[in-house]
């Protein structure tokens, strides 16, 4: 296994021929060496592009070959678009499928192998902008108050685990992936630094400042946790000792919304978004919040600037006179 991951496993399809599935083979190859594409990103992508060619394959009633896919028509393809939509699929899934049809005729169109026109004249489908909901201040403080966990049947270590890894998301903007992949040795000891080292998206690494009571809160589990944790182990551990599933915060968060009597939206990624809501209501730096959430783009970032503007018309429609 390299660093990148392991080897992509041979593409099999009945609809396609075998020129079709070694190019595809080769494209998600190139995508996770070269463009260091997520593993889940590329398993969206194969199986976008799996359904397409199953969905041509019975359109024109033959198996699909690398010069019948390089003739594809733009009716082709919004027929195919119309399928998927009749399937209930949201836009944004639609955007994505239609990326990953465009970037597997790119590469096609790079190694000589035909030039799929048809997908450029596709406009991407339009996506209505949904505002992430960030926990209110205090609310968000109390998921990493171990004291919340009253009652809890479960051993005092996991409260205290589970207290870090939220403490964590809301205190440095983590991804609970990004959380929960720390090794030991990335985490420093209270008073012994501020900074963590994260890999993020595409194994891209930042640097992000910490808390010291977020450090303490982390090595209170730590002296406390029943099992070794060595310096290339994970931090955080589940009950049996291996790494921890980001499952296992998502139902810690369930039960605590329920007691705090938080909605639905009150989910482990709402601790990251009320990091950065939080950082530009008390004037925060969008570039660096972009540069600390570890977004690729400013555009991402500043969907946020969508729910303060939305927090400023609100005290503004209840504190004005005429309002």
């Amino acid at each position: 296994m390299t660093k990148s991951g392991p080897a992509i496993q041979p593409i099999e399809l009945d609809c396609a021929d075998d020129s079709v599935t070694l190019e595809m083979t080769r494209w998600l190859s190139h995508l996770r060496a070269e463009r260091r594409l997520s593993p889940k990103t590329l398993e969206a992508y194969t199986r976008d592009v799996r359904q397409c060619l199953v969905f041509l394959a019975e359109h024109w009633g033959t198996r699909v070959t690398l010069s019948r896919f390089a003739a594809l028509e733009a009716t082709d393809v919004r027929a195919f678009m119309a399928m998927r939509r009749a399937d209930d699929i949201g836009g944004r899934s639609l955007m994505r499928t239609l990326a990953g049809l465009r970037s597997f005729g790119r590469f096609l169109e790079r190694e000589g192998k035909g030039r799929v026109g048809a997908l450029s004249a596709i406009r991407a489908p339009k996506v209505g902008k949904t505002l992430p909901k960030p926990i209110q201040m205090a609310a968000a403080k109390r998921f990493a108050d171990a004291d919340e966990r009253a009652g809890d049947e479960r051993d005092p270590w996991i409260w205290a685990r589970d207290a870090a890894v939220m403490a964590l998301l809301y205190g440095s903007g983590l991804r609970i992936s990004e959380a929960l992949g720390l090794k030991r040795r990335d985490v420093p000891l209270p008073g012994a630094g501020d900074v963590l080292i994260v890999t993020g998206k595409g194994n891209k690494t930042r640097m992000v400042p910490v808390l010291q009571n977020v450090l303490a809160l982390i090595q209170d589990y730590v002296a406390v946790c029943p099992y070794p944790l060595p310096p290339e182990g994970p931090v955080f551990v589940g009950a049996r000792g291996g790494p921890l599933k980001a499952r296992i915060i998502q139902l810690t968060m369930e039960r605590l919304r329920g007691a705090l009597g938080l909605p639905d939206s009150a989910t482990p990624h709402a601790l990251r978004h009320s990091f950065a809501t939080h950082l530009l209501s008390r004037g925060g730096d969008l570039r660096a919040i972009q540069e600390l959430l570890g977004h690729a783009s400013l555009s991402t970032t500043q969907i946020y600037t969508g729910i303060d503007s939305e927090r400023l018309l609100e005290v503004y429609r209840s504190a004005h006179p005429r309002a």
